[in-house]
């Protein structure tokens, strides 16, 4: 399977914003859009030209994608099912998004990136409503139980992303208990609850045109 292996600092600079692909770094002064805010390559100092309306599109689009670590397939399909969902295609496509599995993993502080998170799910750490479930796109539902197994409960990882996990703001659609280190998806989340800095219609118009 095809996936991304440069720098993942390279996708925050490229994008012109923080993407937190590498957990409490991106929080620290060694988070390279920090210290170069341009774009990677030669010329990503030089004077650049205006984007054109497709250019913003795109760039929004891909922000996105890479925000969720996606490859271009699997973005489509989230948003061909978004499309066909009732309500507004944008926010449903950022509703499915945010209800992957790995995504609310790394949502409840489990895991320090959603890197992190995929790779937890993949081996087998996680449970939802006490089954083992290995498949980091697994769409959680309303009341959907998660928890990390037994054995896995003493992992530095998950321990280690508890402590830092006091960084991002609580969300009102998960709820947590660090103790029995369980979460649990309470519903699906409203745009205004998702903390994406991201102009969704722009993806739609793109992908309508």
């Amino acid at each position: 399977m095809a996936r991304y292996r440069d720098a993942q600092c390279k996708l925050c600079r490229r994008e012109g914003e923080k993407l937190f692909l590498k957990g409490s770094r991106c929080y620290s002064d060694k988070c390279a859009i920090e210290k170069r805010a341009y774009p990677p390559g030669q010329h990503g100092q030089s004077r650049r030209r205006k984007v054109s309306e497709y250019g913003l599109q795109l760039r929004e689009k891909q922000k996105v994608r890479r925000y969720y670590g996606l490859l271009e397939a699997q973005f489509h399909k989230y948003f061909e099912k978004a499309a066909r969902s009732k309500g507004v295609t944008g926010e449903n496509l950022l509703q499915l998004l945010e209800c992957r599995l790995d995504n609310v993993v790394y949502r409840l502080g489990f895991a320090p990136s959603r890197k992190s998170a995929r790779q937890l799910v993949r081996h087998r750490h996680l449970m939802v409503n006490g089954r083992t479930v290995d498949i980091p796109s697994y769409y959680l539902r309303p009341h959907d139980i998660i928890q990390v197994r037994e054995k896995s409960k003493n992992l530095e990882i998950v321990h280690g992303a508890l402590r830092d996990s006091g960084r991002m703001e609580p969300l009102s659609w998960l709820r947590l208990d660090k103790a029995r280190l369980e979460g649990e998806l309470l519903e699906r989340p409203r745009r205004e609850d998702i903390p994406v800095t991201a102009q969704e219609q722009l993806i739609v118009e793109l992908y309508s045109k």
